[in-house]
């Protein structure tokens, strides 16, 4: 079973507005963790952010870095699961992954884990509530529904948008354009869905899961709100996301969510389910 060292060598594969953040957050300080180094596509981004650290972190190719950090933090995409994945697991690294709906359709990756005795860890991300489905889905759970209501801005060139030719400015009134699985989710909107997928991991593989975006003109926050019904009652929560200021696509929520997941994973006290 993975232990975790006295002071966790955490690498950054990301150095867009969540990848900053965190880096920013351990550059200051962070008990238990420090700051391995960065990862990025757009290396003169990465170097130019990272020179301005009090600390300057290197940035590394993603093997090197790997290998320099005992848990590696995904803030890049979905498609970047696919390789960053299989490489931790085979060096029995730690990861923690914001780009959730990247997880979905790849079970073996979970049981790869196991075996190598490493964990894959998922924060909540814009959301709460995932606590009361992990319990809920112990029992029968019969549905939870997401209804996701995003500004026009967090849906400009949005795949399925695009796909779909919806002309985002002829709306007047809060409109579903989307309606459908937290699987599909993914694939019509794979950088805004993560709240979706994480649904799925913690209500599980059977569980019926209704998934809804609405544009809103003249929105300005991402709000989300998730019901579930269940033989232990019924559950409702509503979070109203005020988005990034870097990325109108990302809630400010997700970034924290995942500075609290790293320091649950780096303190003895764990709260919650």
């Amino acid at each position: 079973m993975s232990t975790t060292p006295a002071v966790l060598r955490v690498g950054i594969l990301g150095a867009g507005s969540i990848g900053q953040t965190l880096a920013n957050a351990l550059d200051h300080g962070r008990p238990g963790a420090m700051l391995a180094g960065l990862a990025d596509q757009d290396r003169e981004r990465a170097e130019t952010f990272a020179a301005g650290l009090t600390h300057p972190a290197p940035v590394l190719p993603l093997d090197e870095l790997l290998d320099r950090s005992d848990l590696i933090v995904e803030a890049a995409s979905q498609g970047a699961l696919i390789e960053l994945v299989p490489k931790a697991i085979a060096r029995g690294k730690e990861l923690l992954i914001l780009s959730v709906g990247g997880l979905l359709g790849h079970e073996e990756w979970f049981r790869q884990a196991a075996e190598s005795g490493c964990r894959i860890h998922v924060p909540s991300g814009a959301i709460a509530g995932l606590d009361g489905l992990k319990s809920a889905r112990v029992g029968r759970l019969d549905l939870v529904t997401l209804t996701s209501r995003k500004p026009i801005a967090a849906l400009r060139g949005a795949k399925y948008v695009v796909e779909n030719g919806i002309d985002l400015d002829s709306f007047k009134e809060e409109t579903v354009i989307f309606e459908g699985s937290p699987e599909e989710a993914c694939r019509a909107f794979p950088t805004t869905s993560n709240v979706a997928a994480s649904l799925r991991l913690a209500a599980g593989a059977s569980a019926k899961i209704c998934v809804r975006v609405v544009a809103v003109p003249g929105g300005s926050e991402n709000v989300h709100e998730i019901t579930a019904e269940g033989e232990f009652g019924r559950l409702r929560v509503l979070i109203e996301n005020v988005p990034s200021k870097a990325n109108p696509r990302t809630s400010a929520l997700a970034a924290l969510s995942a500075l609290a997941t790293l320091d649950g994973i780096t303190g003895r006290v764990r709260i919650g389910t």
